[in-house]
């Protein structure tokens, strides 16, 4: 199956530089597994095909994530608007369940719905090698442990630095700011998201394929992970 995979976006690779100078790109990313801000999802290697739209400061993208045993997937929306160094974000992540028959996409009541519900604001100044995110769980699934609207909300702070031959090293640190599905909805402030990220752009002739590896820690759960990324995108 893997093998397989491996196969599907090589060839993939092969049609970039026909859609480059579009504003319309096609993405494949396969994870050895599954960390998302310090949470872990599925229990195996994960694909991710994705579609974007981006002019201007303005971008949307659709996305998907599969793992290759069936223990997660996930279907995602995004809009976003980029002014100077902020970018201001809504996102839709909605999850099926692993048979998915039971599954209804266009129910939004908020006691019934699949979808979770996200506005974000990040920051990314051009000059200095930062970034920081806040975002906040406006409506969908997410309910406390008395089913209301919990607002679970997330913190980031991030730097990395550039070495010669298009390598990078990046930190991040990311704390749930509340009683959140980041803490069993039982705990308030936590760090729960440790990054550690080495990132290389491999090139072959024209194209870049960016690899990476992230050593994440969870101090909240006292989890560990090491996993490797692979993304093609035209």
């Amino acid at each position: 199956m893997l093998k397989r995979i491996l196969v599907l976006l090589f060839c993939a690779a092969l049609f970039q530089q026909e859609l480059a100078a579009q504003n319309v790109h096609l993405s494949m990313e396969l994870r050895s597994k599954y960390l998302w801000r310090g949470q872990e999802y599925g229990s195996s290697p994960v694909l991710f095909p994705g579609i974007s739209y981006g002019k201007g400061g303005f971008a949307a993208y659709a996305m998907g994530g599969y793992a290759t045993n069936a223990s997660h997937s996930e279907v995602d929306l995004g809009l976003s608007y980029t002014w100077k160094d902020l970018t201001l974000a809504f996102n839709d992540y909605y999850y099926p369940t692993a048979a998915g028959e039971g599954d209804r996409y266009f129910n939004f009541k908020s006691r019934e719905t699949g979808h979770w519900m996200e506005a974000t604001l990040g920051w990314a100044p051009e000059k200095f090698p930062l970034w920081a995110l806040l975002s906040t769980y406006i409506g969908g699934a997410d309910k406390d442990l008395d089913g209301n609207q919990a607002f679970s909300s997330y913190a980031e702070i991030g730097t990395y630095y550039d070495f010669p031959g298009d390598h990078r090293l990046s930190l991040a640190f990311g704390a749930a700011l509340n009683e959140s599905f980041y803490t069993d909805y039982a705990h308030g402030l936590n760090v729960v998201n440790i990054d550690l990220r080495y990132t290389y752009n491999a090139k072959i002739g024209d194209w870049t394929l960016p690899l990476s590896a992230d050593w994440i820690i969870n101090p909240f759960r006292e989890k560990s992970f090491l996993t490797f990324s692979a993304l093609i995108s035209f």
